[in-house]
C-alpha cells in the first residue's frame, strides 16, 4: 500500500490517480498510519506551513524513522524542497535527499506553465506536466540520478529510496510517475497501467471530497 501525507496540499489529486491505476493507497495524517506501508507520497502544497505541521504532529521524525526502514518516499513541487537536504539560503527540513532545490526557480505564479516531455524509461508518449512556482534540482549527490530536465533545470530526479519531482503530475492525466514510483515501491497495479487517464480532468478529484 501507498500512502498520501495529508497535512496540507493536493491529497486527493494523488489519491485519485493511484486509484485509476489500482493502487492500494490511504491518506496518512499521523504517524501510526505510516505502519504497513511500502511508500509515501508528500504531496506539492505550501511547504513552509507544511514544515511547521509536520513538526506539530511529529511526522518528521516518524517519517524518517521509517524512512530508514525501507520506506520509499515520492516528493512532488513542495515535497521535493521537504525532501532536501539542502535549500538554497535555508536549512533543509526531512534532509532525506542528496539534493539542492531553490524554490520558485522558474519565476512567480505568474511564471508557472504547462509542457510536454518524454521520458523514455516512464512512456512511449509524450507526457503533460504541470509547472506551479515550481523549485528547481541545482544540485545532485552522487546516490542520485537525473530524470528529467526542463529549460536546461533538473525538474525530476531519483535515489534509489526516492524520487523527487518539481512539477505536479496529479494535476494532468499523467498517470506514468504514480505507476513508475508503484513500481519502485514493490507495489503492483491492480488494473491495466496507461501512461495517460484518457477520461481524467481536472474535477476528476472531487469525487473523492468526502472520503
Amino acid at each position: 500500500m501507498i500512502g498520501i501525507l495529508d497535512l496540507q496540499g493536493g491529497v486527493l489529486e494523488h489519491l485519485d490517480h493511484l486509484q485509476r491505476l489500482g493502487i492500494p493507497a490511504r491518506r496518512v495524517k499521523v504517524a501510526t498510519e505510516l505502519k504497513g506501508l511500502k511508500g509515501l507520497i508528500l504531496p506539492g502544497g505550501e511547504s513552509t506551513c507544511l514544515r511547521r505541521l509536520l513538526a506539530m504532529e511529529k511526522m518528521d521524525d516518524a517519517i524518517r524513522a521509517a524512512a530508514k526502514r525501507g520506506l520509499k518516499l515520492w516528493g512532488t513541487c513542495a515535497g521535493a524542497i521537504l525532501l532536501a537536504d539542502e535549500i538554497v539560503g535555508e536549512t533543509g527540513i526531512l534532509k532525506l535527499m542528496e539534493i539542492t532545490v531553490e524554490r520558485n526557480a522558474y519565476g512567480s505564479q505568474l511564471d508557472s506553465f504547462n509542457c510536454l516531455v518524454s521520458i523514455a524509461e516512464l512512456a512511449p508518449e509524450p507526457l503533460p506536466l504541470v509547472f506551479i512556482r515550481a523549485p528547481v534540482i541545482v544540485r545532485t549527490g552522487k546516490s542520485v540520478r537525473t530524470l528529467l530536465e526542463v529549460k536546461g533545470k533538473i525538474a525530476a530526479a531519483e535515489s534509489d529510496a526516492a524520487l523527487v519531482t518539481t512539477f505536479h503530475p496529479e494535476l494532468s492525466p499523467t498517470l506514468a510517475f504514480h505507476a513508475y514510483f508503484a513500481h519502485k515501491c514493490g507495489v503492483r497495479p491492480t488494473t491495466k497501467t496507461m501512461a495517460l487517464a484518457p477520461d481524467w480532468s481536472m474535477t476528476s478529484w472531487t469525487r473523492l471530497a468526502k472520503v
